[in-house]
């Protein structure tokens, strides 16, 4: 591959998010540091009382209370996390246009919480069609949460989501970055969404695969790596990245948080719902070799982890065998404190790190008492942050169901 020039290459400008625990990106790196968990319980409909992980943030900060109550939940969240993005970024489209902004929005799933609800609406007048909403279908179509953001910012640009299970996010930031490369946009908001959390049936689901987490301490409940790890703690929340080319950025004197240098896709073609490491390996050495890098030149390493059983085990054999010999990659975990959030995992686990090109700091995994032995991985940092000499290169592992995998790299940013 020849080296870029400034037209090519992405950067990262902006940064906006709400996670468990968090509504920005210094409580989130605090609390991340810290090793606290953002997760509580919700008490759903025909489930009882579950650990999950619940966003709180200023809902009618860029849109009136009007407009979420016809909207969906996830369409809030967007607008939210996309305000917050353009306003870190220092973006109000009067070195932009609005018609060459593209809004990329990556979703595990979208209409389930709508269609859950009309339902159970329905069902209070003897299942009676007449009472069932006619925003129904806007809420429910695929490009929803996409387009909810494009009417509250005027973007009339391309938008559309990517549904790509829990790789979501980091495929519609995967796409964002194409459509910079290709030119067909000047600037891109991309990120995932999950509100997932207002879904019985996706709790009832996870039940049912045995892959529910529970514990009595719901703060505890999320324990990739750990020996008595027993599923996934569902979370809702949302993350959206300005990206520009480098050349614009420069151009306006942005804050660059970092440089997109590489990424990768692939599927498994193996199981609707077990994960196949080898498959992963593939795509973090796919992700590896496009960014023109070798897996000593990754810092650190944010793994997927949901605390699956065999979950966790296959991703750890992935990286065992790429990154073996790597003795200066560190590698930590998100979820263990925000739960998964799905859609939004991917692109909320790598905001989560990104600051660690300032303070160079490799956040901790937590809730690992007693680490599975199949789950042992050289450099893992647990309970306490890693202080290293500077963060040089983060990978960012995603996957999901259907045997869909990504990986997207960021470096350091160096003019």
């Amino acid at each position: 591959m020849k080296s870029k020039n400034e037209q090519q290459r992405v950067v990262i400008t902006g940064v906006g998010l709400t996670a468990p625990g968090a509504a920005n990106l210094t409580d989130f790196r605090t609390n991340l540091l810290a090793g606290k968990s953002g997760i509580s319980t919700i008490d759903l409909r025909y489930m009882g009382v579950h650990p999950a992980g619940i966003c709180s943030f200023d809902e009618t900060k860029y849109r009136k209370k009007r407009e979420n109550k016809r909207g969906t939940r996830a369409g809030c969240i967007g607008v939210y996390c996309s305000g917050e993005a353009l306003a870190d970024a220092k973006i109000d489209f009067t070195e932009y246009d609005r018609a060459a902004t593209g809004i990329y929005i990556g979703l595990t799933e979208h209409g389930t919480v709508e269609t859950e609800n009309e339902v159970y609406n329905i069902s209070q007048y003897d299942y009676n069609v007449d009472y069932w909403t006619h925003h129904h279908n806007p809420r429910t179509v695929l490009n929803n949460p996409a387009g909810e953001i494009t009417i509250n910012l005027g973007v009339t640009g391309p938008h559309y989501s990517i549904g790509a299970a829990c790789a979501a996010g980091n495929a519609a930031l995967i796409q964002g970055v194409q459509m910079l490369s290709l030119g067909e946009i000047d600037l891109a908001l991309c990120g995932g969404i999950s509100e997932c959390v207002g879904s019985f049936g996706i709790f009832a689901s996870f039940r049912a695969q045995g892959a529910l987490a529970e514990h009595d301490d719901p703060t505890k409940a999320s324990r990739p790596f750990d020996r008595d790890r027993n599923g996934i703690v569902i979370s809702e929340g949302g993350c959206v990245f300005v990206l520009e080319r480098l050349d614009k950025a420069l151009a306006r004197g942005a804050h660059i948080y970092g440089e997109i240098a590489g990424y990768a896709i692939n599927s498994d073609a193996h199981d609707v719902v077990l994960p196949y490491g080898p498959r992963q390996r593939e795509c973090m050495e796919l992700a590896l070799k496009r960014a023109q890098m070798q897996a000593k030149d990754i810092t650190i390493l944010n793994t997927h982890a949901t605390g699956t059983e065999q979950g966790d085990i296959e991703e750890c054999g992935a990286i065992r065998a790429t990154f073996q010999g790597c003795t200066d990659t560190w590698v930590n975990n998100t979820k263990s404190h925000i739960g998964h959030a799905m859609g939004a995992a991917g692109v909320l686990e790598l905001a989560g790190n990104l600051p660690a090109f300032s303070d160079n700091l490799v956040h901790p995994t937590i809730n690992i008492d007693n680490l599975d032995p199949a789950c042992e991985l050289s450099g893992l940092v647990a309970g306490v942050p890693k202080k290293v000499n500077q963060v040089h290169a983060i990978l960012n592992n995603s996957f999901g169901m259907l045997g869909i995998n990504s990986v997207v790299i960021v470096k350091r940013f160096l003019a």
